[in-house]
């Protein structure tokens, strides 16, 4: 598989990595702050990594026919929507770096993304005690923030969020683009307690 990479370090489009095991809740959360984020005037896109095949178009309709027949990639559009669809077959799983590229010339404000824990991008971790699944933090130098249900013995510099305050997460959210040109960088590890 090849290594993740990304070029953080002259990014300008924000970005903001959702950690979490699963059964956490992060998109029952992300559905929550993202109406809260349009409503401070913040363009929100999100990028979720599917662990397994998924079709977002219909077996035979004429967007579904063309892409099997080879079209790639194939955008479908109408007046209230458009669906950009492209077979990638020779990639074992998505690369995150291009799929930025892609979201950049909409210009949002922020890119969340779910799903690809082991990227090295900075990221909010969501930890609920009653998985009983580690601490992300402690392993990964990127993870800035934990929202938790329960209190917990953090690294130095990762900030603590209470997971059932929603209004204290969209507003670290909301700000983390002002933050982002400081937190583009990983954390100095420390050896966990």
């Amino acid at each position: 598989m090849k290594q993740p990479s990304l070029k953080l370090e002259s990014e300008s489009l924000p970005l903001l990595g959702i950690a979490a095991w699963s059964g956490t809740g992060k998109t029952t959360l992300l559905e929550s702050l993202l109406p809260r984020l349009r409503q401070r005037n913040l363009q929100v896109a999100v990028i979720k990594h599917a662990h397994h095949a998924f079709d977002v178009d219909q077996p035979g309709k004429d967007s579904y026919r063309l892409r099997q027949a080879g079209a790639t990639p194939m955008l479908v559009a109408s007046r209230a929507r458009m669906a950009l669809m492209m077979e990638t077959p020779d990639q074992e799983e998505p690369d995150l770096a291009t799929l930025i590229e892609a979201l950049r010339p909409l210009a949002p404000d922020l890119v969340l993304v779910e799903g690809f824990k082991a990227w090295p991008l900075p990221k909010l971790e969501l930890h609920r005690e009653s998985l009983g699944k580690p601490l992300l933090a402690w392993e990964d130098p990127w993870i800035r923030g934990v929202a938790s249900n329960s209190e917990l013995a953090l690294p130095p510099h990762v900030e603590s969020l209470d997971l059932d305050d929603i209004e204290a997460l969209t507003e670290w959210i909301a700000d983390w683009p002002r933050r982002w040109p400081q937190m583009r960088f990983p954390r100095l590890m420390e050896i966990a307690p």
